[in-house]
Parts: C-alpha cells; structure tokens; sequence
C-alpha cells in the first residue's frame, strides 16, 4: 500500500491513499480535500451526490489510523470555499474536529480557503518546513528548482495505455527533487501531469509518476505515460 521513495535526500512513504508520510516526524501530509464541493455545486444548481466530505474524511480517518502520526499538515484547499465550514453536516464537523484535535495539525493556506473555518482547531500557515522539506500549496515557478519542495493545486493525474485500454488516476510527480502530491478529496478532479502546469515544473531530465491504484502504487517513468488528456470541465 506504500511506496518508499527519496525527495531531497529525505526517506519518505507515499500511499496508496494519496497521503504522505515522513517517518523521520512521523507527519502525515495531504493536499487538497475540497471539502464541500459537492454542496458548492449544489447550490449552483449541479447537484451531485453530496458525500463527498463523508468520503474524504473516511479515508483520511483510515490514513491516520494506519500512520498514527504525531502531525498532519493539510497542503491548502481543504476546503473548496470560504462558506464551506458553514455548510459541514454537524457529524461531518464532530469527526474533523476529532481528528484535529489528535495531534498538532497544520492547515496550509490555499487559493480556495486563505483563511480556515473556525471552530475546527489546528494552526493556519503560509507554509510549512520539515528538515530539508519545504510544504506548500502553490507551487513555485520562478526560478524553476525548488529543491525539497511538496506541494498540492494541481491534482495531478497520468494515464497509461494498456492492452485493454487507458489507465487514468491521480498520481505523486517527482523527479527527486521536489513533488506535487494528488488531490486528496473525492470531488477534486485532476489535470494531466503531462500538462505544461505540471510538466514545466521539472527540468530536461524529466519525473516519473506514481500512480494510485485499488491496492497499490505503481512507478512509471514519464516516457512510459500516454499523452496528454482533455482539460478537465
């Protein structure tokens, strides 16, 4: 269910669920839980099944479970508005602010919710360091090395192409120097990391993906990827 990998010198795990963890501080990071965005749209009129929040807590309940970290640190956009706290279904609200309240908990600020719902607990910060690590949620683009950098937004998916057809899903992209992790939440959707977005953010010798699976990942080097998708809707 884990993979171990090495980002700037730094042993890490990454799994299957799309989490992060750095054994060193036992810290357990996830990017971009969009809580709410089933209840965004449905408000616009596009209503979709609305468990999302649900879906996405029970993973990140599993994933805590499973690492028993002693700190988590969410990468920005965890929730998909600023009314999204709002809109919690109260249960929803109670398993969060269990969670939260578990162990030191790092909410990064992101494009969709600068600021955090109150009430929740966990501290808010622009970005966090983590020995050689540096976690964000934007990525940075200038200059281009980024050494250390982990970082979220961009839900990153890649596709492969098999005998019996395309392989889609969401994916870690690294190149060992620094990472753009999936998205973490059910509703988040995904941009092809063969995208400019994503792919620009490596130099000539390229990244390699790993890409989530029902029970594992799976490592492919960028030459091994099916060429881009249609931007997502």
């Amino acid at each position: 269910m884990t993979a171990r990998i090495t980002l700037a010198d730094t042993a890490l795990l990454a799994d299957v669920s799309g989490a992060l963890f750095h054994p060193e501080s036992a810290t357990l990071v996830v990017a971009d839980l969009h809580l709410e965005k089933g209840s965004h749209f449905a408000r616009r009129g596009q209503f979709l099944p609305p468990y999302d929040t649900r879906a996405t807590l029970d993973r990140l309940a599993r994933a805590l479970r499973r690492f028993r970290p002693r700190c988590v640190a969410c990468l920005g956009d965890s929730f998909h508005d600023a009314e999204a706290g709002a809109r919690l279904d109260q249960a929803d609200r109670e398993q969060l602010q269990r969670m939260v309240a578990a162990q030191p908990w790092t909410w990064i600020a992101g494009n969709h919710d600068p600021e955090v719902p109150a009430g929740l607990g966990g501290e808010v910060a622009g970005e966090l360091s983590l020995g050689a690590l540096r976690l964000r949620h934007l990525p940075t683009t200038a200059p281009a090395p980024a050494p250390g950098e982990v970082c979220g937004h961009l839900h990153p998916k890649a596709s492969v192409d098999t005998r019996g057809g395309r392989i889609t899903a969401p994916c870690f992209v690294t190149d060992g120097s620094r990472m753009v992790m999936p998205a973490f939440g059910a509703y988040a959707g995904g941009l092809d990391c063969m995208d400019q977005a994503v792919s620009g953010l490596f130099g000539r010798a390229g990244f390699r993906v790993l890409m989530l699976g029902r029970e594992r990942l799976h490592l492919v080097a960028k030459a091994q990827l099916a060429r881009r998708l249609p931007a997502p809707g």
